[in-house]
């Protein structure tokens, strides 16, 4: 096809590019003619206008920078308004001193002790936890070491056979 027109346009006389070019020059008068006797409200827009172009639209220069500098505002006003809570001082954490935590335990052994029927004993110390007593008396250990001897040997007893 690109040949083709190419071809065309060579075919194309200098006679009858003057004829197009005069019949081009009549329409615009026309047209200037009839935009004099309607105002702006010609049926057709006048030769002279550039094509539309395709795409995207522009914007200006200076109304990007417009626009940058409001956004560039608006973060400003978010980043002051969140920092400003974060600027307050922060409220030292209280502890709880030796001798206050000693004062409540002492209430409190004293007050366990009130509903254990004792009678509330002062703080003191803490103390070396008892020596658990073995539950069996050494003649009752002796026992059971004895009868575990006779099951045992009548186990192997039994094997022998």
């Amino acid at each position: 096809m690109a040949g083709f027109s190419w071809q065309l346009s060579m075919s194309i006389s200098i006679e009858s590019l003057k004829e197009a070019i005069n019949i081009k020059e009549s329409i615009e008068k026309l047209e200037a003619r009839l935009a004099q006797l309607f105002g702006s409200q010609s049926t057709s827009a006048p030769a002279t206008a550039a094509p539309a172009k395709k795409g995207r639209r522009g914007m200006s220069a200076a109304a990007r920078a417009k626009i940058s500098a409001s956004t560039k505002a608006r973060w400003a006003r978010v980043r002051a308004a969140s920092a400003a809570p974060a600027a307050k001082p922060v409220a030292k954490k209280r502890g709880l001193s030796p001798e206050g935590r000693a004062k409540i335990v002492a209430a409190l052994k004293a007050r366990w002790a009130k509903k254990k029927g004792a009678t509330a004993a002062p703080a003191k110390a803490a103390k070396a936890p008892k020596k658990r007593k073995s539950g069996l008396s050494p003649e009752g250990r002796a026992k059971i070491v004895a009868a575990l001897k006779k099951r045992w040997a009548k186990v192997k007893a039994s094997k022998k056979k």
